[in-house]
């Protein structure tokens, strides 16, 4: 009588790997200021806010450059109608009071660590008062910097 035949196995293993780089993505809303009155003594504000979504774990900030026009500063921002500006400023606190720029460490928002969900920041802009420039739409181009 012939014998069954025994089934065998053989197993090994394998090593599966990945490597997850450290990634950021940015978005900002539009700072509208409105509708700006040259002869009031008040200045006029507005908000504007960043989304920064990083990779868990990345530590990060961000900065803001001084815009497209020729020779506004981060302390001293412009917005062109033609040849005519229009100074503002943009702020990281709700006070008004500490300038953001675009060196971390100086005048950036400090450090965040980023978790699952997306982190906001909020921009504080203030046109001063009594700049008695010509009416039309004045604009200005601010780039936003994620550092990680």
């Amino acid at each position: 009588m012939p014998h069954g035949a025994q089934a065998a196995t053989a197993q090994n293993t394998f090593l599966v790997t990945a490597t997850v780089q450290p990634s950021c993505t940015v978005t900002a809303t539009g700072l509208a200021f409105g509708n700006y009155n040259p002869l009031s003594s008040t200045p006029l504000d507005a908000t504007s806010t960043i989304t920064v979504n990083c990779t868990t774990g990345t530590v990060y900030t961000v900065g803001l450059n001084a815009g497209t026009t020729s020779g506004a500063t981060v302390t001293t921002r412009q917005m062109l109608l033609s040849a005519n500006a229009l100074n503002y400023t943009l702020y990281r606190d709700s006070g008004r009071t500490n300038n953001w720029g675009n060196t971390p460490g100086t005048d950036t928002p400090g450090s965040v660590t980023a978790t699952t969900a997306a982190g906001t920041l909020t921009v504080y802009g203030r046109i001063p008062a009594l700049q008695n420039v010509p009416a039309g739409s004045y604009t200005d181009t601010v780039t936003v910097t994620v550092n990680y």
